[in-house]
């Protein structure tokens, strides 16, 4: 029992200046191939750490050895923008100025729900307050909010007229998904109060068929519509007629 504790110490401290000398990233937010090594370090740990029978040497050698590999491809990956390209991926914009960009949703095999998803995470709850959305090599999404919904600063603040009313201010509303990836969600549209003829006079007024939206969502009197292939429209529900 003393050998197993003895050994699991070694090789823990080993590991953590390993991992410590790798970089910051590698405790955080990894790249593709700093997450194959540190699969792969876990494994090789694991071995001797809890099987006496194998020396020492068979986890810290082969973790040394991952650890001079991830030094060299680093040292690749700053002066090889190439290899750097198609080993970590390039990062991918998701939303533009136009709307939600479905090729590119496709090419990352994204679901609506999952950008959706992303999007509160950063604190924007429809793609409508989104100028730009990017979907980092890491897997994270980075946000670019419209100018009307950027966080307001001090100087934001002491600009604003004492006078305006808090009445006057939007109630804040959660956007609800009618239609997503062009399959109808029944339970939202009873949530919204929407019927299926108002759907029909969306479509309708558009000119687009249920597959060909990739989202429908309504947020009080607000609809938002994204087209798979096409820009995004904005509308309210008078506009429509629903």
């Amino acid at each position: 029992m003393l050998i197993i504790f003895t050994r699991a110490i070694i090789l823990y401290i080993f590991l953590l200046i390993a991992m410590r000398l790798m970089g910051k990233k590698q405790l955080g937010e990894l790249q593709p191939f700093e997450f194959a090594i540190s699969l792969i370090v876990a494994d090789l740990a694991c071995i001797p750490m809890s099987d006496t029978s194998v020396p020492i040497s068979y986890g810290l050698v082969p973790i040394f050895t991952l650890f001079v590999l991830h030094l060299l491809v680093t040292k690749i990956l700053k002066h090889n923008i190439k290899m750097r390209s198609m080993i970590n991926g390039n990062p991918i914009i998701v939303i533009n100025p136009n709307g939600i960009d479905y090729k590119m949703l496709k090419k990352l095999d994204m679901t609506t729900n999952d950008l959706l998803e992303a999007l509160r995470g950063a604190g924007y709850f429809s793609p409508n307050e989104v100028e730009y959305a990017i979907v980092e090599t890491t897997g994270k999404v980075t946000v670019l909010p419209k100018v009307q919904n950027s966080p307001l600063t001090l100087g934001d603040i002491n600009s604003i007229n004492d006078n305006v009313a808090s009445q006057d201010l939007e109630e804040v509303a959660l956007p609800i998904t009618l239609i997503a990836e062009g399959k109808i969600i029944k339970e939202n549209m009873e949530k919204a109060g929407v019927e299926d003829t108002d759907i029909k006079k969306i479509l309708r007024k558009y000119k687009f068929r249920q597959k060909d939206v990739l989202l429908l969502t309504i947020r009080g009197e607000n609809l938002y519509l994204q087209p798979k292939n096409e820009n995004f429209i904005a509308m309210t529900t008078s506009e429509v007629g629903i």
